[in-house]
């Protein structure tokens, strides 16, 4: 009998911080000479002796938090953070099940090296250790009937589908002005022109191997292929170190974010309706009013918004007043946002051999033209390290949606039935534990994470990210928007997101600088 698991023991503490609240630096200034010295700053600093500007910051993912804590480094304290949930971490949500930590959105630093802003993070809380801690990509492929692929066919499939990807992420950087259509087509293509080079007796065997390949791509992707340009999926940099756990829980990063930020700048369960921007009311009201659900309201001279992708194609027209400008709105409906949810599955007694790696499903190309049932999206089974009673199912794409519609008992039943059906043991037990994600029906998220989509491009990305009004205007920027989505190169990750919340931080650290303080409010701008 499947028992429910309540995943209410979250691995994130609260963390004392004794920051003392900075007095201005002006009250604490002798007029004498021999203390003309006093108020030299650093360089990065703003003008303690000036007001600072007010700044609400929507989103208390690692966005946002990163956002908080470079103004906190350069001497703006006078922010607000507010987070529509009861924690802070957004997709990045570390949980224990059983005796291990169960990620139930970010799972690696995708880029274990120091150009990763979140590697050094983690490397300074000292979350890493040596050799450092990178995913197990041993298992065997097997095939629906239940056989496990030879290695040697496996192997060499492989690396011949590896080398097809390289093909397609070269699309990017050549640029001849032709379009390849979607990735799913090219990666179909090619397959089929490299199962020539196979022996005729191991072909169909690589077929499934490198088609099976393609759906684990969905899980990196986020999305069904067929959605993906694959002229734009090149786009994508990647950090040199490869991928890199945080064995304790990704959670763990957050913690020198937190520590920084002063005592309540970050207020939970505060989801905000609407943001109000422009003069708001007179000439000399607040540039702009961020209300809450709850009513309660903020006033701030710049709002820095980031929330999800997801969110932004789900409510932009309703949470903004005035509407965001057409090139910004344009950029939101063309950009792709998927979703990637996972099933963690506990055994008493486990009928795998640990540290043996997972199962990688072999599909063939005619069972994966068929999405009837959401377990197609399932790409693949994995051991979750430091456990030896834990196994984590990846699902990608609207059959990741569909499964949140599932009771959990339907879910564990689905898994158990193609998990007995390709390694051919009717006996397999049922899990006795399950814990999933469901990032699509969370209204907080509206899905996982972005993708360049059939329509997308890197352009749009920098307008998504770009400020408003625009740097151009005669107004100083009052919305600026941070996030995955908004980075060109680094879509997807966690660095991306930490990366933007800087970036935006750094706008008002310098808008602040070159005003003096808080800027001048603009005309009046009304709702309609």
């Amino acid at each position: 009998m499947l028992v429910r698991f309540n995943p209410s023991i979250c691995l994130i503490v609260r963390f004392t911080r004794s920051i003392s609240t900075s007095a201005s630096c002006c009250s604490k200034c002798p007029t004498g000479n021999r203390f003309k010295d006093c108020c030299k700053i650093d360089k990065c600093m703003v003008n303690p002796c000036k007001p600072e500007p007010s700044v609400v910051i929507i989103g208390g993912g690692i966005a946002g938090l990163s956002a908080a804590q470079r103004l906190v480094h350069c001497g703006i304290r006078n922010f607000t953070v507010l987070e529509a949930t009861d924690r802070p971490g957004g997709r990045i949500h570390s949980c224990w099940m059983g005796d291990v930590v169960a990620e139930m959105g970010a799972q690696y630093i995708n880029g274990g090296c120091v150009a990763n802003p979140v590697f050094t993070l983690a490397a300074q809380e000292g979350l890493l250790s040596n050799p450092l801690p990178r995913p197990d990509e041993r298992g065997l492929f097997c095939t629906s009937d239940g056989r496990a692929i030879d290695y040697p066919v496996s192997i060499t499939a492989y690396h011949t589908f590896k080398k097809i990807e390289q093909q397609a992420a070269a699309l990017f950087s050549m640029g001849c002005g032709r379009t390849h259509g979607n990735l799913l087509n090219f990666l179909g293509i090619r397959i089929q022109q490299e199962l020539h080079n196979f022996p005729e007796e191991q072909r169909y065997d690589a077929a499934r191997v490198m088609y099976g390949l393609t759906n684990i791509l969905r899980a990196k992707c986020g999305d069904d292929l067929s959605l993906i340009s694959a002229d734009q999926f090149g786009s994508y940099i990647e950090i040199p170190g490869g991928d890199v756990r945080v064995p304790l829980g990704y959670v763990g990063v957050l913690a020198p974010l937190l520590r920084d930020l002063p005592e309540c700048s970050v207020r939970y369960c505060k989801p905000v309706q609407s943001v109000l921007w422009g003069t708001v009311g007179s000439a000399s009201g607040p540039r702009a009013i961020v209300k809450c659900c709850d009513g309660e309201e903020f006033q701030a001279d710049y709002v820095i918004v980031t929330v999800s992708l997801g969110v932004l194609k789900a409510k932009h027209d309703k949470m903004f007043c005035p509407a965001l400008p057409c090139e910004k709105v344009e950029a939101i409906k063309k950009l792709g946002f998927g979703v990637v949810n996972k099933i963690f599955l506990e055994y008493c007694r486990p009928f795998w051999v640990w540290r043996e790696g997972g199962i990688k499903l072999a599909w063939s190309a005619d069972e994966l033209s068929s999405r009837d049932d959401w377990i197609k999206g399932l790409c693949y089974v994995e051991e979750l390290a430091g456990s030896q009673h834990v196994l984590c199912a990846w699902v990608a794409g609207r059959e990741a949606t569909t499964m949140e519609l599932c009771s959990e008992e339907e879910v564990a039943e689905s898994i158990t039935r193609v998990l007995r059906q390709f390694t051919g043991d009717p006996c397999l037990p049922y899990p006795t534990n399950i814990l999933r994600s469901k990032w699509t029906a969370d209204c907080n998220f509206c899905g996982s994470y972005s993708y360049m989509g059939l329509e997308s491009n890197v352009g749009q990305q920098c307008d998504l990210g770009s400020p408003v009004p625009g740097s151009c205007e005669p107004v100083a920027p009052i919305l600026l928007f941070a996030g995955e989505a908004t980075v060109p190169g680094h879509y997807s990750t966690v660095h991306g997101a930490r990366l933007s919340g800087i970036r935006e931080a750094e706008r008002i650290i310098q808008l602040t600088k070159r005003f003096g303080g808080p800027p001048l409010p603009p005309e009046n701008i009304s709702c309609p």
